[in-house]
């Protein structure tokens, strides 16, 4: 291996995980993923208890379960909940039908150190579980209203903390006062007076269960969400307040936009996107820096288009559910990646994200966040000075070595938050860092590199994922033929004089 790269730097570009940890056991800010128990069944149960990489993560979020109108908790999907959050049944003890039963489930029926709620613990990382989220607020309204059902869904967190031993609660009510899902004007006071009612349950059972238990809740970022809720109260009662800084536009929108901007586009809501969430939180409702997690997509949507696609045009208010069959037309970042062949690569400088247009006669649009962006964004947490970042949803960034292989590859995006949370730096001072383009990317005959000019002649050297340099050639504004390689993850690194700058990409079969 060419010495001037070392073992623990490929790591870090490359983001093969499985290879060896970095050296900071945990990210240096918050980086809480959710995980959504439908999720586990996804690719053949990649994404399991076992083959997470806890390493980029400081708290893991289980989501989600309901809260039924008499404030009663319950779980969702029995089979999933009761293994992930238990562990794998032990059918010797365990009665028949314990498996569709809606109750939370019983330590005794589970064999031990299989749950996630193990494997978090096991690697330092705290698990909540997050109640409620999009389709299961419904009943939040009624429950916050009545002081008899306060105590009883206070109750039933307690019960969640003893039954699974996680660490906390994660309220996921989308959103106080919204209409369609029975908010009323009311909700305002009554949201606080149920997480008062919770945090005082949870303070009370902590000598018991012997740890601190966290209480954390997941906001709306636009405007009328936030006017919504009684901030002051929210400072003082929860540990984070976790913004939903996505889904700001879709095919539900006129136009097409971004899913996740950064900065406000060129054109549509002008607070739509991260930087305005943040500063109106902060200097609206006075919100604490240190207290905002701020909300970072790994996954994509996508919109038809009436006509040639593109930015800041006519949706037909549908999203392209045939090339992404698999997520209902919300890709995932690993899907988005399948299907960049499909796409022509953009970049909005306004806003600071990518997005896609269909090639051909495929009028589809896709907003996403890819590295570049997830950098930007991890970038701003640091220089703002927030908590750090929630991510909707981690099973979304691990890749595999080829479709379907049902072998891990890497987390790219978290390693990038990761990277940038903790100010690795790549050596190269900020402003003479270029933009490094691969695509399409995954790859599979060839990869095109995008550099400036100034950078003709450089040297470009490829490694793979054990760090064995492949090949090595110059820098010519021409396609590197990689048919010949066999499918996985490689690092290519572009060296001139003393600068070098280090991109990734997938080579499919």
């Amino acid at each position: 291996m060419n010495k001037q790269i070392t073992f623990c730097t490929l790591l870090l570009l490359l983001s093969i995980g499985a290879l060896c940890k970095r050296a900071t056991a945990q990210p240096c800010k918050e980086v809480i993923g959710y995980y959504p128990s439908w999720q586990w069944y996804d690719r053949a149960k990649l994404v399991s208890p076992t083959s997470i990489d806890y390493s980029k993560y400081s708290i893991i979020n289980y989501a989600f379960l309901y809260p039924l109108s008499d404030g009663t908790i319950t779980i969702t999907d029995p089979w999933a909940d009761k293994n992930l959050l238990l562990g794998d049944i032990n059918w010797q003890v365990a009665p028949a039908g314990y498996d569709t039963g809606y109750d939370l489930g019983d330590p005794a029926y589970h064999l031990p150190n299989t749950s996630i709620v193990y494997h978090a613990h096991q690697n330092n990382v705290k698990i909540m579980i997050s109640l409620g989220g999009w389709t299961l607020s419904n009943d939040f309204p009624g429950i916050a209203a009545d002081a008899g059902k306060r105590t009883n869904f206070a109750h039933w967190c307690n019960e969640l903390v003893r039954i699974y031993d996680i660490d906390g609660i994660d309220i996921d009510w989308e959103y106080p006062g919204y209409a369609p899902h029975n908010g009323t004007a009311s909700d305002m006071v009554n949201y606080t007076l149920l997480l008062q009612e919770v945090r005082d349950s949870l303070n009370a059972i902590e000598p018991v269960v012997g740890k601190p238990l966290m209480l954390t809740a997941a906001f709306g970022a636009a405007p009328d969400r936030m006017d919504d809720i009684e901030w002051n109260n929210m400072v003082q009662l929860l540990d984070y307040i976790n913004l939903m800084s996505y889904d700001f536009f879709g095919a539900f929108s006129p136009e097409t936009n971004h899913n996740a901007p950064l900065f406000a586009p060129a054109q549509g809501d002008t607070t739509f996107n991260l930087n305005s969430a943040v500063s109106r939180l902060i200097n609206t409702y006075n919100v604490p820096a240190d207290m905002i997690n701020a909300g970072i997509a790994f996954y994509g949507r996508s919109a038809k288009t009436t006509g040639v696609a593109g930015l800041h045009v006519a949706t037909t208010g549908a999203a392209d559910v045939v090339t992404f069959a698999a997520d209902d037309g919300s890709p995932q970042y690993y899907n988005i990646l399948q299907n960049m062949p499909l796409f022509n690569y953009n970049w909005d400088n306004n806003a600071e994200v990518p997005y896609l247009t269909g090639q051909g006669q495929l009028q589809t649009f896709v907003s996403y966040d890819d590295e570049q962006s997830i950098a930007l964004k991890a970038e701003y947490v640091v220089n703002h000075n927030l908590a750090g970042v929630i991510i909707w949803e981690i099973t979304g960034d691990y890749l595999e070595t080829a479709p379907g292989s049902g072998v891990i590859a890497g987390t790219p995006l978290a390693d990038t938050l990761n990277a940038v949370l903790c100010q690795i730096s790549t050596g190269i001072p900020e402003e003479e860092q270029p933009l490094l383009q691969l695509y399409p990317n995954p790859a599979n005959n060839e990869i095109q590199i995008n550099l400036p000019q100034q950078w003709l002649g450089a040297e470009v050297h490829l490694y793979n994922a054990l760090g064995e340099q492949v090949a090595v050639s110059r820098y010519r504004q021409q396609p590197m033929d990689v048919q010949m390689l066999p499918p996985g993850i490689y690092l290519l690194e572009v060296r001139m004089q003393d600068k070098s700058i280090q991109g990734r990409f997938l080579k499919t079969n």
